[in-house]
């Protein structure tokens, strides 16, 4: 037996349950790893960021103005950048310079805006990711990663699942989803690690109850 015909049996032995008018086969896969309550999924997504080398902060909800302005005068920030749908409220602490979301804002303009101030559409535990979909308290997908500091808002337990599987059942698939796990980084081929290459060089993440 020669290794094509050994591929095609493989083949052949893992499509044999599949029907042949191609009916789809619903298989049991496993949709999150361990049972985790609330509290541990929160935390396990605060680990993971922070692995992944994202700045984590908690607050409630009366906190957030205040911890937003904290960290944009702790970063120097003179300017941030504003997607149309966020939350005015946010950033009522602040007097930094705000900027619009303009879609005629070239690169250049949007490389000179301090920091951006963005919600985010839903945030991955066992990952550690979060999702931007797009939404108007989201911004258009180069606001998040032209900016070289970003601070994303995560509405916990609301915007929080365990795994994957349930964050796409979230995520309307037509829209243009951006998946962060952490600042951007790259290595070359010996692996030195560089940031901000191709998205921001600092991602905060500020995880606020009832929001």
């Amino acid at each position: 037996m020669n290794s094509r015909e050994r591929i095609l049996g493989r083949v052949r032995r893992a499509l044999a349950d599949v029907p042949a008018d191609g009916t789809p086969i619903a298989r049991d896969y496993l949709r999150e790893h361990g049972q985790r309550g609330v509290a541990e999924t929160v935390d396990l997504l605060a680990e993971n960021l922070a692995d992944y080398r994202a700045v984590v902060h908690r607050t409630g909800a009366a906190g957030l103005p205040g911890l937003i302005a904290g960290l944009l005068q702790q970063r120097g920030s003179a300017s941030v950048l504003v997607p149309p749908g966020l939350d005015e409220g946010w950033l009522a602490a602040t007097g930094v310079t705000r900027v619009a979301d303009r879609a005629e804002s070239t690169p250049g303009e949007l490389d000179r805006v301090d920091s951006v101030v963005t919600a985010c559409a839903v945030a991955i535990a066992e990952t550690g990711t979060i999702v931007l979909d797009g939404s108007p308290d989201q911004g258009r997908r180069r606001i998040t990663l032209v900016p070289d500091h970003h601070l994303c808002v995560v509405r916990v337990p609301d915007q929080v699942v365990s795994s994957v599987p349930q964050g796409l059942e979230r995520l309307d698939p037509v829209r243009p989803l951006t998946w962060i796990s952490g600042p951007s980084a790259t290595s070359d081929i010996e692996l030195d690690r560089v940031e901000g290459v191709h998205g921001p060089r600092t991602l905060e993440v500020i995880l606020v109850d009832g929001a």
